[in-house]
């Protein structure tokens, strides 16, 4: 909790440039989107990652 307040305090005291909350903004609102995407239709079966178990190492 501080460090959320201490970065609040720093962005109130040293506003980014229009430029740099802009790109802070699409990258929030891509991520959103992804997010989005997931929840509402999914992803196709090859976009899908399968676990695979990891290989027992023999006891020595």
């Amino acid at each position: 909790m501080d460090r959320l307040l201490f970065s609040m305090w720093r962005i109130w005291r040293n506003p980014p440039s229009r430029m740099k909350l802009i790109v802070m903004l699409a990258a929030l609102a891509l991520a959103i989107g992804l997010v989005l995407v997931e929840r509402r239709v999914g992803w196709p079966d090859w976009m899908r990652v399968e676990r695979t178990p990891r290989p027992r190492l023999p006891h020595l």
